[in-house]
């Protein structure tokens, strides 16, 4: 098979995880061929680089697989060329003329040789490979702050590229267990489930819709929502259990200011169930410590008390302005600002409890006589997958 476009992918933690890297590494390429099962492509990983060749019509599904893969620090489209020093200078050319055509008017030569056979060591082949490009004028050398720096490896191939592009890092999903995203429609929830992405976790999610006092269109949003995460976590189901009955019951016998804070224990017991019932470890929530009434530290521990897995917050230390910059960064923002409400919002009282205890909160709980309708609205769920 002839393939006519090269890409090179650097791995970035990965190289620190000692005896076990084969593992990552397996992962890595297991989740670049998901990405890439319906296309004309190759992938390989040797030695600290991930290498992807395919074919014209590939490229642009390449070129999105890359951009969204988790576990490289950043990628970009290679020309290999032969392992000798005229052939660099020739290519190292050929990018300076690119680069000058998009405007670019400085440039820098790096370079890195694993192949010590190689005559030139890293500053003959910097000095060497950019004489062609410089000696011609095609752009001036500046070393502290050039419009682009072009890149010269000499692997067992001979590899040239410029424009490199920024990855995701992390760990490559799939390597840290499975965890439940608890996932609304708005920015917090869609953030944090990307975080654990990115620590190596698979994810499902669970979304508690209580129509009509919620929309369908409020349904779809969220649905938007784990579609645009499966774009990194590879396939994410989403369970919605239908919750209109119990946060019913909620209003009907809580005190008005702990009605949120009761929603919030309720939903900690149907995913409760979900997390035994799809072999989930963990728990994940978008809650960031006193963002809302709900996320006092008191209130948290409050719903903590009703997980029967660890619980994790990986925004609990970020304010909106970081949350909303990651959520435009992974797509998720223009869904989550959409004017749909979720049944949280819906249902929120005027003056919501700010310190409960778990000892009252247990006990409000308790007088709600609410776990059968849980259960039931449990079972009610309905299941939707999305996948790359």
């Amino acid at each position: 098979m002839t393939y006519t476009k090269f890409y090179i992918g650097k791995i970035g933690e990965l190289i620190l995880k000692g005896s076990n890297i084969k593992t990552f590494e397996k992962q890595l390429v297991a989740n670049t061929k998901a990405y890439l099962k319906n296309v004309n492509a190759r992938v390989s990983l040797m030695a600290g680089r991930l290498y992807v060749e395919c074919d014209d019509e590939a490229q642009e599904r390449v070129e999105f697989a890359l951009s969204h893969l988790i576990g490289i620090t950043g990628w970009a489209e290679a020309v290999i060329v032969e392992k000798n020093i005229e052939a660099i200078k020739q290519e190292v050319l050929r990018e300076a003329i690119k680069a000058r055509d998009n405007g670019a008017k400085t440039f820098k030569l790096e370079s890195r040789r694993s192949d010590k056979s190689f005559p030139y060591d890293h500053y003959g082949i910097c000095s060497e490979g950019a004489s062609l490009a410089y000696n011609q004028k095609i752009l001036d050398v500046d070393v502290k702050n050039p419009d682009v720096v072009i890149m010269v490896e000499v692997r067992d191939r001979c590899f040239v590229y410029s424009n490199r592009t920024k990855g995701l890092r992390g760990l490559p999903v799939g390597v840290s267990g499975k965890g439940l995203l608890l996932l609304s429609g708005g920015l917090d929830s869609p953030v944090a489930g990307y975080r654990m992405l990115r620590r190596g976790m698979t994810i499902d999610a669970v979304y508690f819709h209580a129509y009509p006092y919620t929309s369908d269109e409020a349904r779809e949003k969220v649905e938007h929502l784990a579609e645009i995460l499966s774009g990194y976590g590879l396939r994410i189901h989403i369970n919605t259990i239908p919750f209109t009955e119990v946060q019913m019951q909620i209003k009907k016998k809580s005190p008005e200011n702990y009605t949120t804070l009761m929603l919030r224990l309720c939903m900690m017991k149907a995913a409760n169930m979900l997390a035994e019932r799809i072999g989930a470890s963990c728990l994940i929530t978008g809650e960031s410590l006193g963002q809302v009434a709900s996320q006092t530290i008191e209130n948290m521990s409050c719903t903590e008390s009703m997980a029967e897995y660890p619980l994790l917050r990986p925004l609990v230390g970020t304010d909106k302005e970081e949350i909303v910059e990651i959520a435009k960064e992974i797509g998720t923002y223009e869904t989550s600002i959409l004017p749909y409400e979720d049944c949280c919002v819906l249902f929120s009282p005027r003056h919501p409890v700010l310190r409960s205890t778990v000892e009252e909160a247990q006990k409000i709980y308790k007088e709600l006589e609410v776990d059968d309708l849980v259960r039931e609205a449990f079972e009610k769920r309905e299941i939707k997958l999305f996948e790359v």
